[in-house]
């Protein structure tokens, strides 16, 4: 008789526990294993707090059955889950990913009064005049001079930054942060970008090349662009 297929795997790590979760089998059938299983491996209440890392392979899980996961492990005081990882992601999720990771490309001037905004990154082949403003989630890509505001990470993201051919705004917005008149030159600088210094707590201008250090997460494109 062949042994029964675990249905929940449990492995320690440097840094707590790994629990895999079959990502063939029926969901309830793998909750019942995992809390028999959590039953006979139950830390004593004077042992350390073990931290958790849930890997569901190629299951998709819902709100509801992460919710049940999370009720089942805070049910066993000493365990605290540290993560909950899947290797895919949901169709909605994909398709927002998609489209705030794509780079908008435009190609024209943004004049006073005007407002270009776009989700992800954006490129604009052309000047920002004065009083005109373009608005981002992600990074801002100006092949031109930027004069006007430009606000980068407009959902919060404080690693994104403002990169222009001639940089010279009247305002510059990364995130909740708002530079001020003393923060760049008064009298405009050639390929430079904008970006929050954690340690200063304010936007920064510095040279394009200074991206490959602080932003490791550049595409190719931001790579070719950064070198002018």
């Amino acid at each position: 008789m062949q042994d029964r297929k675990q249905l929940i795997t449990i492995k320690g790590t440097r840094d707590g526990l790994s629990l895999f979760i079959d990502d063939d089998c029926v969901f309830d059938d793998a909750i019942k294993e995992l809390e028999s299983k959590l039953a006979v491996s139950r830390p004593r209440q004077d042992e350390p707090i073990v931290s958790v890392s849930i890997k569901t392979g190629r299951r998709y899980l819902s709100e509801e059955q992460k919710d049940k996961i999370m009720e089942i492990m805070d049910n066993e005081s000493q365990f605290i889950i540290q993560s909950i990882e899947s290797e895919v992601i949901h169709q909605e999720d994909a398709k927002r990913w998609k489209e705030e990771s794509e780079i908008k490309a435009f190609h024209r001037i943004v004049r006073s009064g005007q407002v270009l905004e776009a989700k992800g990154d954006l490129l604009l082949i052309g000047d920002v005049n004065p009083g005109g403003k373009v608005i981002s989630t992600g990074n801002i890509f100006i092949m031109g001079s930027l004069y006007g505001i430009a606000h980068a990470g407009a959902d919060k993201n404080r690693g994104a930054f403002v990169a222009a051919s001639y940089m010279k705004p009247s305002q510059l917005r990364i995130a909740d942060y708002i530079s001020r008149s003393p923060d760049y030159e008064a009298e405009g600088v050639y390929m430079e970008c904008g970006m929050i210094d954690e340690q200063q707590d304010k936007i920064v201008i510095d040279r394009l090349q200074v991206l490959s250090k602080r932003r490791i997460d550049l595409s190719r494109f931001e790579r070719r662009m950064q070198n002018g």
